[in-house]
């Protein structure tokens, strides 16, 4: 989620896999996929960036959990008699 501002200096908070599109009319305008609307105070470019920094974010979490040891380990394998 990016936070934008409404003309009306409220926050809001946006869910950045759902922005269809940003364009600047001059104000700047996010559509939704669901057909939504709304307008900003940030400019398209502010908007761009703030979903490109959201999105290493999330990688880079993903990549520090990948790497954190477990504590945690995998059962062994049983062990099975051979059979002749």
């Amino acid at each position: 989620m990016i936070e934008v501002t409404r003309l009306n200096d409220t926050k809001l908070l946006i869910n950045s896999d759902q922005i269809e599109f940003v364009e600047e009319t001059p104000d700047t305008v996010i559509s939704f996929l669901s057909g939504k609307k709304i307008i900003v105070k940030e400019s398209r470019q502010e908007i761009q960036n703030l979903v490109i920094l959201y999105r290493k974010k999330i990688l880079k979490d993903c990549l520090i959990f990948r790497d954190e040891p477990t504590s945690r380990q995998a059962p062994a394998s049983p062990q099975y008699p051979q059979q002749a």
